[in-house]
């Protein structure tokens, strides 16, 4: 492929001194020739950034930007995207392995999207795997990898309350650390919400959709993540993140009589992961009042996934 244009990788980092080594060897091993690498340090505590400026002094195309304060994930990708200067931005995280087709795979795929439906407002997601510090591998495919290309308030919906368009793949959502699109589109987007410290994500994805941007994917796995704990990992985050979502886009769900609906499923998920299992069941007959159809379709899709998922956890803890 011609590689003429130049592809930004940007990577944020924050307390990542024990991961960080091997993500940005897969950034500097990518089959592309016009290669800039961003890495953003939060704040770190734990030497992160004297260790990446050790790592990175002998390549002229990695650059290492300091905040003085953590600002969190959404902020640290939005310093990225204001001083990238390539034509693309792709996301890698701190702690994730990335194919070294990654770049050019996700560049051939926007280009031939473009070629065919003449349109720039397009996000590619890499498939992937997660690997859980049990070893447990988790396949995640990516949005739009298989069937027709999903666009619009398809992928709006889908993700602000579960209501799936038949025939549309929504594989395993829409994380930043499988996303590539061209710069002059996330800078149209106002990149990240940096209030939000989880899901900012999501919230990116339900922006482009609502504008009616499209999401292809990449069949081919492309990138292994490393699962990891943190705070704002909680459920607690989770929860305010995902309400605050809801209610960012309130307007948009009054307008299809979906915002209560979608303010109030965080909760299901969040009485789960707490075992407040009585308080799981009044809110999914609250929820459900309303929506029953809905709230059952939703329940019955999601529900035995999880509970399958937790028991080959603890399966795989126990062994």
């Amino acid at each position: 492929m011609h590689q003429s244009e130049r592809v930004t990788v940007g990577m944020t980092c924050f307390n990542a001194r024990d991961t960080i080594g091997k993500a940005i060897r897969s950034a500097q091993s990518q089959d592309w020739s016009d290669l800039e690498i961003l890495i953003v340090d939060d704040a770190s505590t734990d030497g992160s950034p004297e260790y990446v400026t050790s790592l990175i002094a002998d390549d002229p195309r990695i650059r290492l930007i300091r905040h003085s304060e953590n600002g969190g994930a959404a902020k640290a990708r939005n310093t990225i995207i204001e001083a990238a200067t390539g034509d693309f931005i792709v996301f890698f995280d701190d702690d994730d392995e990335s194919a070294a087709r990654r770049v050019m795979l996700q560049v051939a795929a926007i280009k031939a999207f473009e070629a065919s439906k003449g349109s720039r407002a397009v996000a590619c997601y890499a498939s992937g795997e997660r690997i859980y510090s049990n070893g447990h591998l988790k396949p995640l495919p990516a949005i739009g990898s298989a069937g027709p290309t999903p666009c619009g308030t398809g992928v709006a919906d889908y993700l602000l309350f579960y209501r799936r368009r038949p025939g549309y793949f929504y594989g395993s959502g829409t994380p930043t650390c499988a996303l590539m699109a061209r710069r002059e589109l996330f800078r149209k987007l106002d990149g990240f919400d940096a209030s939000l410290k989880r899901v900012e994500d999501i919230d990116f994805a339900i922006r482009l959709a609502l504008a009616g941007g499209c999401f292809i994917g990449t069949a081919e796995k492309l990138f292994l993540q490393h699962s990891t704990e943190g705070s704002d990992k909680s459920p607690d985050a989770n929860r305010s993140a995902e309400i605050a979502v809801a209610k960012k886009h309130e307007g948009y769900l009054r307008s299809i009589g979906k915002y209560h609906y979608a303010s109030h499923w965080p909760n299901l998920r969040y009485h789960h992961f707490k075992r407040q299992y009585f308080r799981f069941i009044a809110h999914f007959l609250l929820i459900a009042a309303r929506n029953p159809i809905l709230a059952t379709s939703h329940l019955l899709a999601t529900g035995p996934k999880r509970l399958r998922h937790e028991r080959r956890m603890n399966k795989r803890n126990m062994q």
